[in-house]
Parts: C-alpha cells; structure tokens; sequence
C-alpha cells in the first residue's frame, strides 16, 4: 500500500510540473477564452457562449461532488460486504430527461439567436462589399462614392473576370477593388456577397463571431455585421481548400467613417481615373488598328 501511495505521488507531483510552465504564461491575446469581440453580433453571441459555460461548469462542479462523495461514502472497508444494486429506474429517468430538455432548450434558443442575429436583413443604408474567395486568396470590391456596386453575375465568373461584373453597368465604373484587404468603418452596418472561384472556403473572423462558408456557383448574401472597435483584424479560411489553405488570409482593417471616407473617395478617383486612362487608350489604338487591316 506504502509503493502504491508512493508511485501515485510522483505520478501526481509529474504531471504537476509537466504543467506549471502553462500556469506562468503570460496572456496577453486573451487566449484562455475566444478574443473580444469587435461586432454587436458577436457581444450578443459572446452572452449564449457564456450561459453555456456556466452551465456546464455548475453540471461539472455538481457531478463530481456527488461522484467523490460516493467514493468516500460507499468506500470499501474492512467486515462491510459489497451491495449489489441494479439501479434505480426513476432516477435513471430523472436524470436523463433533465439533461435532454436543456439540450433542447439551448437548441431552440440557439437557433432562434442564430436567425435574429446573423440571419435577420442587413439595413438599408448597409455598405454592400463583394467578396471572390479564391485559391488561396481574397478578391475583395468596394463602392464607390456613388455607393452602388456594379451589377455582377455569378455565371459570368470566370478567371479573367473574377467578379462576374457586367461592364455595361456605370454604377460600377467607380468601384475599387483591392487583393486580400477588406477596410470597413466603424459603427456602420456593412452587407457582404460572398461568393468562390473554385472550391468551398470560408469565411471567418474569430473577433466578429462570424464564419459563413462560400460555395462555388453560389452566392452568399445574407452576412453583415457592425463593427463596435476600432482595430486590424485577420480574415482566415476556416475550410481545408488546398495545400496553400494554411497562409489563405486577409486584413480586415475597421477605421473611423472619415478615414472610410477619404479611402472611398481616393480609391474611386483612381478607379475612374484608370477607367477613362483605358478608353483613350483604345480609342486612340482604333484607327491605326483600321489602318493597318487595310
């Protein structure tokens, strides 16, 4: 009995410092529980994430009193026989049904914060973005002054036209585009179309609680959130989509409305700028590509 109490103390005081380097960690990213949150979707979220928490800790805490209580109780001890019981059918009930009926309870409450939450409409005045996911990238288009996006279509996806755009749309001829950077402004509700070039990835940002899967040939248009802080973000593929899957990320940079504004109006400038650079180009190529068929 000596060995054994022995080898199971060396054993415990092992573990106990195989251990300790955790325990002195300094955290400095909130790593032992999910990042703050950064949307008003996801301080709602973050309330359900924490109701389940205590509750299964309160289940944990009173479960294992009871199982150590048992164990010092009905211990074994010297001259005492053992008691064989089959159990107790009206308990077995009890604390089966119990169980089942929280579960189905965060099930409903779960599912119906699900819809209101990320399900329900964006807003009206919602900035609309438009999201290519691709391997192993972003493609990422933005509104310009005008904040209209240019009509796009999902058939008319292709390589060479990775957003599907239709360029007899003038409402597109101030969008700007950018590769892997996604900049919103804060405290303005912001409608994403989500959408992939090849295969299925998804889109995740832990700090928004938000994660929407995108599937080739269909489009995604029911996600949007409101950032509530300022700060850079990282936008990540949270599906296994390829060999390159583990550096497919973007910036998710949330800035003040004035400084979303001044982007706006500079990329949009640009975006026609480029647009009216191209067709003076072409139009000035025409008669000499005329003249040389002749």
């Amino acid at each position: 009995m000596t060995s054994s109490r022995r080898l199971f103390g060396l054993s415990l005081l092992l573990l106990v410092l195989s251990v300790a380097p955790a325990f002195a960690e300094v955290r400095e990213t909130n790593l032992w529980w999910t990042p703050d949150a950064a949307t008003k979707h996801a301080h709602r979220i973050d309330s359900l994430l924490h109701l389940i928490f205590y509750l299964t800790a309160g289940v944990f805490v009173a479960t294992q009193t009871v199982f150590i209580y048992f164990l010092i109780k009905y211990r074994r001890k010297r001259g005492v026989p053992a008691y064989y019981s089959h159990g107790n059918n009206q308990l077995e009930i009890i604390w089966t049904t119990i169980p089942a009926l929280i579960f189905l309870a965060l099930g409903i409450y779960g599912n119906r914060m699900w819809f209101r939450e990320v399900r329900s409409p964006a807003p009206a005045d919602a900035i609309q973005i438009d999201i290519v996911a691709y391997q192993y990238g972003w493609h990422v288009r933005n509104p310009g002054l005008d904040g209209k996006l240019g009509k796009f279509s999902q058939q008319a996806l292709t390589k060479d036209n990775f957003f599907g755009l239709e360029s007899n749309d003038p409402a597109g001829d101030d969008d700007y585009q950018s590769e892997n950077v996604l900049t919103v402004p804060l405290g303005k509700a912001v409608h994403l179309h989500l959408r992939s070039m090849d295969v299925i990835h998804a889109f995740y940002v832990p700090e928004f609680r938000m994660y929407q899967d995108t599937v080739p040939g269909r489009l995604i248009s029911w996600v949007w959130f409101e950032a509530t802080r300022l700060g850079n973000f990282e936008l990540a593929c949270s599906q296994l989509c390829g060999a390159g899957h583990y550096n497919m990320k973007a910036k998710v940079n949330v800035v003040t409305l004035e400084e979303y504004n001044k982007l706006v109006a500079e990329k949009s400038k640009a975006a026609l700028d480029s647009k009216k650079t191209k067709a003076a180009s072409l139009s000035a190529e025409s008669p000499t590509a005329v003249a040389s068929t002749r």
